[in-house]
């Protein structure tokens, strides 16, 4: 049977699982943001000697990024709802390996602070890009597992950075250090062209090789302890949206098997308190461990519930909204920690006390004000957001 032209030319199906492909790209670009924002906490410990910073100077370092960070989401957000996500975090992405890569030419103080205010603005689009694609691509009973899949980068990327940061650092300085991340992100590019608990997520990204240090762990022998935190939060970032998707198909209202997860992420995270009374290392990788696993699993429904509440147009700008304000409490948790791990530098391995049992309270009064304040209202009689 002869095989007309017009039968010749075959139309292509749709891409099988073509949102799952997204998501995985969306995973990737939050690993390599993470390797690279990870990389100047991870030579903190070594760039502190060489450059005589005190823990406030490293604090105002750090902050720099942050306040990029935090007014970078609200201005990203409504710029990725303008230019779509995929030009949006493409740009994003281009940003930070640039800036990362350009660190390696710092050589002081405000040069640092300069680089990580550049970093902070440039990655500041990839939360508000990444929920804007899971509210675009996934249907709800699928999005608390997709926005798991993405958030979970932040937990690969921190659990993947010491093998790759400080095994350059140990061969050939620091300055390639901050290369290496860089070139990645340029990597990622070829493939394709959250207020009260962001803060303690940070003290662990920024602050935990000091904060061991301070107990008189060293860091290579707490290596293991630096890695297990991200990876027990990646497993909860999963565990919060397999569960949340799971109690919506058992017959759950939206809203109870949101909540479900904040109630255990916010009373989980008060395990890190009891880190105060020891010095053991098994004893506090397991309460960090399990301290991040019950963070992601709040996390993850926090990025979440914009796509839930939020029509497309907008949620990208409530993301980044959302981002600024956590971004704003860091930077404040960030001034303290510094001033008051320095004030307390005398008691050695209680130094950071009153800051870890801060951290622990802090998502417990988040968890009460998303119970309290997450739910329908004449808002959403008025279809301003949607039923919950």
């Amino acid at each position: 049977m002869a095989i007309s032209a017009q039968n010749a030319f075959i139309k292509p199906g749709p891409i099988s699982n073509l949102r799952w492909r997204i998501g995985a790209l969306l995973f990737a670009s939050t690993v390599i943001n993470y390797i690279d924002r990870q990389t100047l906490s991870l030579l903190a410990p070594y760039l502190k000697q060489d450059y005589h910073w005190t823990n406030t100077d490293y604090a105002n370092i750090v902050i720099a990024f942050r306040l990029a960070y935090s007014i970078g989401q609200t201005l990203c957000g409504r710029l990725v709802d303008r230019m779509g996500t995929r030009r949006g975090l493409t740009i994003s992405v281009t940003w930070y390996s640039i800036v990362s890569i350009l660190t390696s030419l710092a050589n002081g103080f405000y040069s640092f602070v300069g680089f990580r205010f550049l970093l902070g603005a440039g990655e500041s689009a990839n939360w508000p890009g990444a929920t804007k694609a899971v509210s675009e691509w996934f249907p709800k009973r699928e999005r608390g597992l997709a926005t798991a899949l993405f958030d979970s980068g932040s937990s690969i990327g921190g659990a993947i950075a010491p093998f790759i940061v400080l095994s350059v650092y140990s061969r050939w300085g620091w300055r390639l250090a901050f290369v290496i991340p860089g070139v990645l992100g340029f990597l990622w590019r070829t493939i394709i062209a959250r207020s009260f608990t962001d803060p303690v997520w940070f003290f662990v990204t920024d602050w935990f090789p000091i904060y061991l240090v301070a107990k008189g762990i060293s860091l290579k022998s707490g290596l293991i302890a630096v890695w297990v935190p991200f990876i027990a939060a990646d497993l909860g970032n999963f565990v919060g949206g397999g569960v949340s998707g799971y109690l919506l198909k058992r017959g759950w209202s939206l809203g109870a098997a949101r909540k479900a997860l904040v109630v255990f992420g916010g009373t989980g995270v008060l395990l890190l308190i009891p880190t105060v009374f020891t010095v053991n290392l098994f004893l506090i990788t397991l309460l960090f461990g399990f301290s991040t696993f019950s963070y992601a699993c709040f996390t993850t429904i926090a990025n979440v519930l914009p796509s839930d509440l939020f029509r497309s147009e907008s949620v990208a700008s409530v993301s980044g909204l959302s981002g600024t304000g956590a971004g704003i409490g860091t930077i404040v948790a960030f001034m303290l920690i510094g001033h008051f791990s320095d004030a307390r530098v005398a008691l050695a391995t209680h130094a950071f006390d009153p800051i870890v049992v801060t951290a622990g309270v802090i998502p417990f009064i988040g968890m009460i004000l998303v119970l309290l304040l997450v739910r329908n209202t004449s808002a959403t009689d008025q279809g301003l957001v949607r039923r919950i």
